[in-house]
């Protein structure tokens, strides 16, 4: 299938099926007349001589600096190169694709006054396979993500390099190679490809995209734990959440005893406490919070992905230029914080969990550190100290980008978002959230193990996943490579694949 786009109704479901699984993108003809149209009313307005912030004055704190008609000719070229001005390693090709995708869709929109050849460019990029490359760092959320995205904007004048075909090269071999030629830029062209927080975005639309599925995956995981914890399952009737009316902890409790159809407790043949633990009885409650917030934080993000994000716009129905700060990271930052924080609160929670598996204190009659060779064996002992070290960085990387903020521009540009530190930290959290939950579930397994009554039927398509790829534990062996298979496992999504073929589609929200 090919996207159109139109720049209204783009979904975080289309940034993925682009930027992670390749799906060609066209501009739809409306979109490329509103083009058209602005550019029409720049150039009118050029002629007439009117003074546009970026188009013939310089940015920034040089914004009262009027440059004469050779420098304007000149100007978008060396406001790319001053700002491509990034560090660090490449982001990944999806990021990056991303991004293009989110400034085409600024573009169809017809407020940001570009060259149609500009916009065009990019589109042929995309479906073409040329991925500039850009610097993880460098953006400060406003205005916009101005290195990265001067980075990508290098493209259009055949400069910078790119990755094609698996292989990194010039830029301009790139193009060549992939019958693409760079359209140059001309007034107004070079600010209107960098002027947003795009990469933003899509390093925030394709870690949310995965951030849903994940929580998804932690309620199976605490299914599993509460089955081999003997759960009284009163807290998860749907009855209880729906007077208190959160949606998200609908949600949770509905997904909680799907997995758990057909299982012994549910049915009531399994003797149980009269009230469990908060780290079992709240999992409804806390993931639910989770789930409304990550719900918002979608919102927010397709918001961005279709909205005017630019600086100045030009409104060519009304026949005015406004300048404003349509390109603040803010928006973003604070819920991709959020965001991060959330999914660190889970682990929390499956740490929690994960310790009363493995505490004979509280592990309603399991083995010590559910080892049977208690003393000469170990058991998982140490995977709890692994991810309690785990939890302990997402704590440290939830603290919020969105205050840190540092100045610049001599101080015409004195708030700023950080929302790339949003962006790249969230990423980081769920990275190590799949390592939290890896050993929760390998901790839920071992414990199923020792188990005598039946499980739910999702219980039971988890564990046999699980153990396709880790085996049960009989006597202490190293385990950084359990740890590792079940971090892979947990990324893969294999986990939700088979209990959603066992039981049907779990909820997202």
């Amino acid at each position: 299938m090919t996207l159109s786009v139109t720049g209204k109704n783009l979904t975080i479901d289309d940034v993925v099926k682009v930027a992670r699984e390749g799906e060609k993108v066209e501009l739809h003809p409306d979109a490329l007349e509103r083009i058209r149209r602005c550019r029409a009313f720049l150039e009118q307005r050029l002629a007439a001589r009117e003074i546009m912030y970026g188009t013939n004055t310089g940015i920034g704190e040089f914004s009262e600096i009027v440059l004469d008609d050779e420098q304007v000719k000149q100007f978008q070229r060396y406001l790319v190169y001053n700002h491509a001005a990034g560090i660090g390693e490449p982001c990944a090709i999806e990021e990056v694709r991303g991004a293009m995708l989110s400034r085409i869709n600024v573009h169809a929109q017809g407020y940001s006054a570009c060259r149609p050849e500009i916009t065009q460019c990019y589109v042929e990029m995309l479906n073409r396979g040329v991925t500039p490359v850009v610097c993880r760092k460098g953006s400060v959320g406003a205005c916009g993500d101005l290195a990265p995205m001067s980075q990508i904007a290098l493209a259009l004048l055949g400069e910078g390099e790119a990755f094609f075909e698996g292989t990194r090269m010039p830029t301009a071999r790139a193009l060549e190679r992939a019958g693409i030629r760079p359209p140059g830029l001309q007034a107004r062209d070079g600010l209107a490809a960098i002027n947003g927080s795009n990469l933003i975005t899509a390093i925030g639309c394709l870690t949310l995209y995965d951030a849903e599925r994940w929580l998804v995956q932690s309620e199976i995981a605490a299914a599993m734990t509460l089955e081999a914890l003997k759960a009284n399952m009163k807290p998860y009737d749907r009855r209880l959440h729906v007077l208190r009316g959160f949606p998200g902890a609908v949600t949770s409790a509905e997904n909680l005893r799907k997995v758990m159809e057909g299982s012994d407790l549910l049915a009531g043949k399994t003797k149980t406490k009269v009230q469990d633990a908060y780290s079992m009885r709240s999992t409804p409650q806390v993931v639910g919070a989770a789930r409304d917030q990550l719900r918002w934080t979608r919102s927010q993000l397709e918001t961005e992905l279709n909205g005017v994000a630019d600086n100045p716009i030009f409104v060519a129905g009304d026949k005015v230029v406004l300048t404003g700060a349509n390109f603040q990271g803010t928006p973003i930052s604070l819920p991709l914080d959020t965001a991060g924080a959330a999914i660190a609160m889970i682990c929390v929670l499956s740490e929690r969990r994960l310790n009363r598996l493995t505490n004979p204190a509280l592990s309603v009659g399991l083995p010590p550190f559910l080892t049977k060779g208690a003393g000469m064996f170990s058991g998982l002992m140490l995977s709890q100290y692994t991810a309690a070290m785990q939890v302990v960085e997402q704590k440290i990387l939830s603290t919020p980008a969105f205050l840190q903020s540092s100045p610049a521009a001599a101080d015409q540009e004195d708030f700023v978002s950080m929302g790339m530190n949003s962006a790249l930290k969230t990423k980081q959290i769920l990275e190590v959230a799949n390592g939290v939950l890896g050993i929760e579930f390998m901790a839920a397994a071992q414990a199923l193990d020792f188990r005598d009554y039946t499980p739910g039927k999702g219980t039971l398509a988890a564990k046999a996943e699980i153990r396709k790829h880790v085996a049960h534990l009989d006597e202490d062996r190293p385990l950084f490579d359990d740890h590792n298979a079940m971090l892979e496992l947990v990324r893969s999504r294999a986990i939700l694949t088979a209990v959603e073929a066992a039981v049907g589609p779990l909820a997202l929200y």
